[in-house]
Formats: C-alpha cells, sequence, structure tokens
C-alpha cells in the first residue's frame, strides 16, 4: 500500500531568491556547498551579471530572477536598454525570453510598479505551484522500491522552490514509492555534486553521487529504473535541451531497458521551435573544462569545447512530465494536442 504520492510540505526547505523590497536576493550557487551568500541585485544590471555569472541557475529560476530584475529596471528609468541585457544573459533557456515578455506586455498595458511587482510575484508563485503538481504526477509513475537517477541541478536551487525532476523525487521519497537516489557529479560546473546532493542532504533525503561516466556501469548493475530530468527548452516536436550529458544518458537508458523522464514546467515548451536542431546551444569558455575548481587540470596550449546543453531527440523519452499532466511518448502530434500551435 503506497503513501500519499506527495506531501506539500516534505522535504521542501530550500528556497534560492529572496525579493527584498528595493533588491532581490540571489543565493550564490557558485559557492555553495561550502559557503551559503546572498547577493544583492539592486539594478537590473546586477540581476543581468548574477544570471550571466550562474550565480543563479536553471531555466524557472533565470526566468523568476529576470522578471524581478524588469520590475527594478522599470524603477531605474532604463527599461529598454535593461530589458535588453536581461534577455541576451542566456540564450537557450526559454523561461527567460517567457518572463521578460510577460513583464513587457504589462509595461505596454500601462502597469504602473506595484502591477508589475504583482506579476513577477505571481510567476514565482505559479513556478512553485508547478513544481508540486509536476511533483505528484511524476511520483504516481513511480513503482514501489524504485531506484532513480538524475543529472544536473533541477531542485529548489533551479526554480521557485521544490523544484522540477528533483521535485518529483522529494514527492516519490515522501511517498515510499523511492528507494535509492543518484545522481551524476555534473561537469564542468559540478551541480550534481556541489548543488543536487547539498538540497538533497537540507532535506534529509539520502543520496549517493555518480561520476558522469559512471552512469552507464550504474544502469548495467539494475539499481535504478528511472532516469530522471529537467529541461531548458523543450521544442515543438517534443525534442529537449538540457544539461550537457543528458542525450547521453538517455541513450544509455534506452539500451538498458530504463525509462527516461522529463519534468518542465508548461513555460518551457517552445512550441515556434519546431525542433531541437532550431535549438541555440550555449557555447561557455573552454577554461571551464580546462579546469575544475579553479585549478587547471589541462596542460597549457590545450584546446576544449564547451557546449552547456544537448539535445534528446524526443524518440529517447518516454514521459514528458508538466504541471498540466503527464504526455507519454511526446511527438509533434500530441504536444500540439497539449500545448496548442504556438504556446505563449
Amino acid at each position: 500500500m503506497f503513501a500519499e504520492p506527495h506531501d506539500p510540505g516534505a522535504h521542501d526547505s530550500v528556497r534560492p531568491l529572496r525579493w527584498r523590497g528595493d533588491a532581490l536576493d540571489v543565493l550564490d550557487q557558485r559557492l555553495l556547498p561550502h559557503e551559503t551568500v546572498w547577493l544583492r541585485c539592486a539594478d537590473a544590471e546586477s540581476v543581468s551579471a548574477a544570471i550571466r555569472a550562474l550565480a543563479v541557475r536553471g531555466a524557472p529560476a533565470i526566468g523568476i530572477a529576470a522578471a524581478y530584475g524588469a520590475v527594478l529596471a522599470a524603477r531605474g528609468g532604463n527599461f529598454i536598454e535593461a530589458m535588453a541585457r536581461l534577455r541576451a544573459a542566456r540564450p537557450t533557456a526559454v523561461n527567460l525570453m517567457w518572463a521578460l515578455d510577460r513583464m513587457h506586455a504589462c509595461v505596454a498595458s500601462g502597469a504602473d510598479a506595484a502591477h508589475l511587482l504583482a506579476e513577477a510575484r505571481a510567476i514565482e508563485a505559479e513556478d512553485l505551484a508547478a513544481n508540486h503538481a509536476m511533483g505528484r504526477f511524476g511520483a504516481a509513475l513511480l513503482e514501489q522500491d524504485t531506484g532513480v537517477l538524475t543529472h544536473c541541478n533541477t531542485g529548489a536551487l533551479a526554480t521557485a522552490g521544490f523544484g522540477t525532476a528533483l521535485g518529483v523525487i522529494r514527492a516519490g521519497v515522501a511517498g515510499g514509492r523511492i528507494a535509492r537516489v543518484y545522481a551524476g557529479e555534473t561537469r564542468p560546473w559540478l551541480q550534481g555534486a556541489r548543488l543536487t546532493i547539498w538540497e538533497l542532504q537540507q532535506d534529509g533525503i539520502a543520496a549517493t553521487l555518480i561520476a558522469d561516466s559512471a552512469a552507464a556501469a550504474l544502469m548495467h548493475s539494475g539499481a535504478v529504473q528511472w532516469v530522471i530530468v529537467g529541461a531548458d527548452r523543450i521544442a515543438a516536436n517534443g525534442d529537449v535541451a538540457n544539461k550537457i550529458g543528458t542525450y547521453a544518458l538517455a541513450l544509455t537508458a534506452r539500451h538498458h531497458g530504463l525509462r527516461f523522464m522529463v519534468v518542465a514546467p508548461a513555460a518551457t515548451v517552445d512550441m515556434a521551435t519546431r525542433s531541437g536542431d532550431a535549438i541555440e546551444i550555449e557555447l561557455r569558455d573552454a577554461e571551464e573544462v580546462l579546469s575544475c575548481g579553479g585549478k587547471r587540470t589541462a596542460p597549457a596550449g590545450a584546446a576544449a569545447w564547451n557546449p552547456v546543453f544537448d539535445v534528446t531527440p524526443a524518440a529517447l523519452i518516454d514521459v514528458l512530465v508538466t504541471e498540466r499532466g503527464v504526455l507519454y511518448k511526446p511527438d509533434g502530434e500530441s504536444m500540439r494536442r497539449q500545448f496548442g500551435a504556438a504556446h505563449a
């Protein structure tokens, strides 16, 4: 007999953003797990810088931070210029563009500062509610005594709170369905090692860290039955852009007969992008790969390629979970039924 699949109060103590009335405080995720430092962003440029530098990361959290950045931009009197800088901060995550478009529409309709702040707060509250809904939907798909593997950080730190893929894991643990949690380290920024394991520790959830290259051996061992990941952009045909390494996990899961779940809010769906081939993939400084923890690991003169994301074809995805429900084997037709011809 299963316990309730999701207790809204269980395993839910972490928040990455705090609005302070005249500024946005951002939990600096670059310093976790060793230091807990809040950055005070008193203007839109500070918010843009925090997004670019990965002090705040994760598609939903980036969108929420940008919404508050738009509030600060309106107060600063340089709205159009500041909005352009916010929009350029991270090109792949569709939530950033979606949130800024929503804030711009408010300004265009004549909203005053109070209404603009209310809209930013609504974006944050809606994301948190969506995460709890996705947790319920995703956890209900899991069998008892399930082992799961997750990638990067898709938890409270990447969202308004609770998380997307990690929200399903939180709900699955609370409901007694998940018995084993594994997290890949996620080179080169080590979000799995630094952030996911830290988050789960905060909420009393036992988890085991693996090197990214150990994922295939783990799947072969039989310890996991599901791979559960998030998404930064989902194309109209169901292709998913997510943290680099996701594609390899999906291929390996298919080979071993494991099920592959993508968990993301509907705002991550971009029905204007026909397929993953049209998604712009952000490239970052090669030095991030040539070093680890700020210490150079490769010899002088070495070159490196550092894409932040890859695209997993829809054919490798067993289940797409949003706050609207569960979509099995997503493809162009089922995506149109669920999200419409064009998703705003």
